[in-house]
């Protein structure tokens, strides 16, 4: 006997999907920036989970539940104001050395152009 494959079931696969391919991102890649869009994904994930979660309910004729859609809106606003953050020192790292992550093997922006 198989199991249909509600809406559900399959939103909630796709937010561990997302999860399971945003935790590889951030555990294999050594660049910074493939990283925070690891965390970005993993974020993603958490609040596809989360809305199914809000609409448990809403098969059985009740009505969803308000608190973990008004977190997953929330999480939204304070998931992006830390991408931009987490972008712009980066950017900023990037500037002041030159590289795209912390190896200390690599040599800084003012090394090679022959500064002390």
């Amino acid at each position: 006997m198989t199991a249909a494959l509600t809406p559900t079931t399959l939103f909630g696969l796709g937010g561990a999907a997302l999860v399971g391919i945003g935790l590889f991102m951030v555990i294999t890649h050594p660049s910074l920036l493939r990283r925070v869009v690891g965390f970005n994904l993993i974020g993603a994930g958490i609040f596809l989970v989360f809305g199914v979660i809000a609409r448990r309910g809403a098969a059985a004729g009740f009505a969803g539940d308000p608190v973990p859609q008004a977190l997953v809106i929330t999480g939204i606003v304070v998931a992006f104001s830390a991408t931009a953050l987490a972008v712009a020192l980066l950017r900023r790292l990037f500037d002041l050395t030159g590289r795209r992550d912390f190896d200390s093997e690599a040599p800084s922006a003012s090394q090679s152009r022959g500064e002390p």
